[in-house]
């Protein structure tokens, strides 16, 4: 059985007798806990990385390539904006990350021009998009009520949006 198993198992009878039967649970003295082992994490090489991008192409690619360069997390890649992403400074700013933590990181200037194309043609689709009565992006918290225009313009559109067009609920005209 693993530590974690042992773990609740015990934290469950320690419930049991003090909150439902309140009781003592007795005869625990001597319990020893199991520690879990610490896990070395299995990680590629960089040539190992490299292969894996060469396979790839297109969008997926450069999602791929940016997750790996500037540390990212796949939900995090997924909800950046246009507006997170500096050329200036060449940073990428991840907003609500693990923890509900904002945070900055690296913009890897080999993705530069190839983000810069990119962003190009999501400027281009939502263009289409707004011609067409859609183009509303989601606002984060409060945002939509303050700045109610806010959810239609570039800034805040996706930077990997969805190939289907779907009808956001928060911003339904």
């Amino acid at each position: 059985m693993s530590a974690s198993t042992q773990s609740q198992a015990l934290n469950a009878l320690v419930f049991l007798y003090r909150d439902v039967l309140d009781r003592p649970l007795q005869n625990i003295e001597g319990l020893q806990r199991i520690q879990q082992r610490k896990r070395v994490p299995v990680v590629l090489t960089v040539e190992e990385v490299g292969r894996v991008l060469q396979l790839m192409t297109g969008t997926p690619q450069l999602a791929a390539s940016l997750i790996y360069g500037a540390g990212l997390r796949i939900s995090e890649c997924l909800a950046l904006r246009v507006k997170d992403f500096d050329f200036g400074s060449r940073s990428v700013t991840v907003r609500n990350g693990k923890g509900g933590k904002d945070r900055t990181t690296v913009l890897p200037a080999s993705l530069a021009s190839a983000l810069q194309a990119h962003l190009l043609r999501v400027a281009t689709l939502h263009r289409n998009d707004v011609l067409a009565g859609r183009g509303w992006a989601p606002m984060p918290e409060g945002l939509g009520r303050k700045y109610p225009s806010a959810g239609r313009s570039l800034a805040w559109q996706y930077a990997f949006p969805s190939r289907l067009a779907r009808q956001c609920p928060a911003t339904a005209r």
